[in-house]
Formats: C-alpha cells, sequence, structure tokens
C-alpha cells in the first residue's frame, strides 16, 4: 500500500465526510439504528458517537486498519470494530438487528455483493439504514458522472459517482420503506444524495 493510501487518503476522507453539510445527514441515518448494530464502512469513526444509549451493540467494520486505528479513538465499551470486507461478512444469519452504512456502497467494489451479505445478517425484521451519494437523474450531469468515475475512482479509494443506490439495494432483496433524494447545495456530479430504510423481503 503506497503512502498516498495509507496516510493521505484516509485524512482527505475525514476531512470530507465531517463536513457540515453532511452532519444531518448522518445524524437522522444514526438516530434511526436500534437494538444490535452493524456499520459497514466504519472510516474513521465520525458515526460513532452518535448512536442512541438504548443501541445495545455496535459492531463496526472496515478493510483498512489505518482507519480502524482512527475508529477506535470514538469507540465506546459497546463498539467492537472487526477488519472486514462488506463483500464477505464474517457474521451469523439474521444477527443484527439494524446495518448502516454512510457514504459507503460508493467505494465498495462488489456493492451487489455487499447488499446481499447485508440482506443475510439482518434478522427477518431488521432495517438497513443508508446515506449515500450517487447517480443523479439530470441527463447532464449524469453523464459528467459516468466520465468522471474512472479518474475519480482512482484518486478517491474507489469511491464511483454513478451508482444508482435505491436499484442497487433493491436489486439485493430489499423492500424500500423510504428514500429521499437530492443534491446538497450546488448540482454538481459529486452531491447527489440518497438517504433512506429498508427491509429485507424473504418469500
Amino acid at each position: 500500500m503506497g503512502l498516498y493510501q495509507r496516510y493521505v487518503l484516509p485524512r482527505l476522507i475525514d476531512l470530507t465526510m465531517s463536513s457540515r453539510d453532511l452532519a444531518p445527514y448522518r445524524a437522522r441515518t444514526i438516530a434511526a439504528a436500534r437494538g444490535r448494530v452493524l456499520e459497514i464502512g466504519v472510516g474513521s469513526g465520525l458515526n460513532l458517537p452518535l448512536y442512541r444509549a438504548d443501541v445495545t451493540e455496535i459492531v463496526a467494520i472496515d478493510p483498512s486498519a489505518e482507519l480502524l486505528a482512527f475508529a477506535r479513538r470514538q469507540a465506546d465499551r459497546r463498539t467492537t470494530l472487526v477488519p472486514a470486507s462488506a463483500e464477505a461478512l464474517p457474521f451469523a444469519a439474521a444477527s443484527f438487528d439494524s446495518v448502516v452504512t454512510t457514504w459507503t456502497l460508493c467505494s465498495i467494489p462488489n456493492a451487489a455483493q455487499a447488499l446481499h451479505e447485508v440482506h443475510r445478517v439482518l434478522a427477518p425484521d431488521g432495517r438497513l439504514l443508508f446515506a449515500e451519494h450517487g447517480l443523479a437523474p439530470e441527463p447532464r450531469v449524469a453523464r459528467w458522472q459516468h466520465r468522471l468515475t474512472p479518474c475519480w475512482r482512482c484518486l478517491a479509494g474507489g469511491c464511483h459517482l454513478d451508482r444508482k443506490i435505491d436499484d442497487l439495494i433493491a436489486a439485493a432483496g430489499f423492500h424500500l420503506d423510504r428514500v429521499e433524494t437530492g443534491y446538497l447545495r450546488a448540482r454538481t456530479p459529486f452531491t447527489y444524495m440518497y438517504q433512506g430504510a429498508a427491509h429485507p423481503y424473504r418469500a
């Protein structure tokens, strides 16, 4: 792993994701979590202080040892940090009440596989809670997202600008209970947001 990926990128992600503009999305998503929670892509742990007192346990995963070291500073005694990939979750089926993703699905190499794993580990009455950025509905913005993604993916830790988050979640076997979309301030390729909740559909 190069110096950029090891030291510069984690701090760049931390700075970007701590933006004041993102704070309301983060707070609303975390406030809905309950019971035993799995957080996918905990990063530097910005979400950890936001979990309510009635959340009984927080299991937080990230493939980056460097980011987990940052997250450890934010963790309380309810929290277990696990070095793991979302595409192969090392947990039993139906073992979590809530799964949280915040600006994570954009950078997982195989987001579809990760969402199938989330579906597997959620309890039948559990919920996926998400705040993500992704593909915009306007053709002009979407064209720029498709053009920029190959370069941006290399610079920003694998981040894709052009994933349609609601479709990805539905295709993994979830029923979308709520989805709110819109731009964060300016209408740019980087700022189209998806926020909502979904539950696992089981036939």
